[in-house]
């Protein structure tokens, strides 16, 4: 189960997501405040977030690389 933390850092995303270096920058703060497993999660939601976002599908690969998903 999610934590308040995941949905929270979900709900950051969207609202940064119109600005790509706020978008890294908080995304890169999730991966080391969220627990592994939400992490996984995030990746998962990334991935059909940015299906109509090209500009931020780049950084879906920095959560793989810090976590090794």
């Amino acid at each position: 189960m999610a934590s308040i933390n995941y949905y929270y850092t979900k709900s950051v995303l969207e609202t940064v997501s119109v600005n790509p270096i706020r978008f890294k920058k908080e995304l890169l703060r999730a991966t080391k405040n969220l627990m592994p497993y939400e992490i996984e999660h995030l990746s998962k939601w990334l991935l059909t977030y940015t299906t109509n976002k090209p500009e931020l599908k780049e950084f879906i690969d920095d959560v793989k690389k810090c976590h090794n998903y």
